[in-house]
């Protein structure tokens, strides 16, 4: 009699364990059915490695889903990858996802994110029909920048550095060869010989010019003072000489000019002979 208890005790825990397990799955898999949302895929022309399934699905950083599915794209070459938005809101075609890293932990998540004007449609072609809308897509940042990378190599290599070296080659030993046709030592000792007869001349010359120079002084204050006469003459006389008087002082300003270039000149060549 206690026997048959004790079976019908275990049977009866047994029958609970398995009905509530099986209550469990149901409410499980009911739930996720009565979720709400919309499903969504993606395309990726690269690795997702660190993206798993329920990853989540950010719009700016904001959470709006998370990741049902992710399998080789019927075509096998890309990755395709389910999205399931949990907001109400459809997505809209100016909407692009991208593959972001979290952190260093390799983790991986996936970025909605609105595409600008002046973007260019990076999404891979699809040659197959797909049971879901499909969500533009966009090469992660590690992508991209290893693509730039492998286009600047390729760059390098299509230049032409030997025949660049052969021509930079050539065309010193076209100067070269220029320099020793243009007889440089001959044409710096005609220069010299230039300079030294210049020098010779304004030592013979400097006291005429010194000379000439005083005698100037003397001529522009003569004419100052006969110009300043002048004018208070013709102010005296009518203001129609006033346009005469302006002129006359005009030449006095442009003597004294004159006369200070002159300076000026004259010390240049005293202290740079070569000019």
């Amino acid at each position: 009699m206690d026997s048959q208890k004790t079976k019908f005790t275990v049977g009866l825990f047994v029958a609970c364990g398995v009905g509530i397990a099986l209550v469990a799955v149901i409410w499980l898999g009911m739930s996720r059915i009565f979720e709400k949302g919309q499903f969504y895929a993606a395309y990726f022309n690269e690795s997702v490695q660190g993206l798993d399934i329920d990853s989540p699905v950010k719009y700016r950083g904001v959470p709006v889903g998370r990741v049902e599915r992710i399998e080789v794209a019927p075509d096998s070459k890309l990755i395709q990858v389910v999205l399931k938005i949990e907001t109400v809101e459809k997505l809209e075609r100016d909407i692009v996802a991208q593959l972001k890293s979290v952190g260093i932990t390799g983790s991986m998540f996936v970025e909605l994110d609105r595409r600008r004007e002046d973007e260019p449609d990076f999404s891979p072609h699809l040659s197959f029909p797909t049971e879901y809308p499909v969500v533009g897509s966009k090469p992660s940042g590690i992508s991209q920048i290893l693509k730039g990378i492998d286009d600047v190599l390729k760059k390098i290599k299509s230049v032409d550095l030997e025949g660049i070296s052969d021509r930079v080659k050539l065309s010193l030993d076209d100067i070269n060869q220029a320099i020793a046709d243009a007889n440089v030592k001959r044409v710096s000792t005609g220069l010299t010989n230039l300079l030294e007869r210049a020098d010779r001349v304004l030592a013979k010359n400097e006291d005429s010019i010194n000379k000439s120079i005083i005698e100037l002084r003397q001529t522009l204050e003569n004419a100052t003072g006969f110009f300043g006469k002048g004018s208070s003459l013709v102010g005296k006389v009518d203001d129609s000489y006033s346009y005469l008087e302006r002129q006359l002082l005009i030449i006095a300003q442009n003597l004294e000019k004159a006369s200070e270039n002159l300076d000026r000149l004259t010390e240049l060549l005293a202290d740079q002979p070569s000019q």
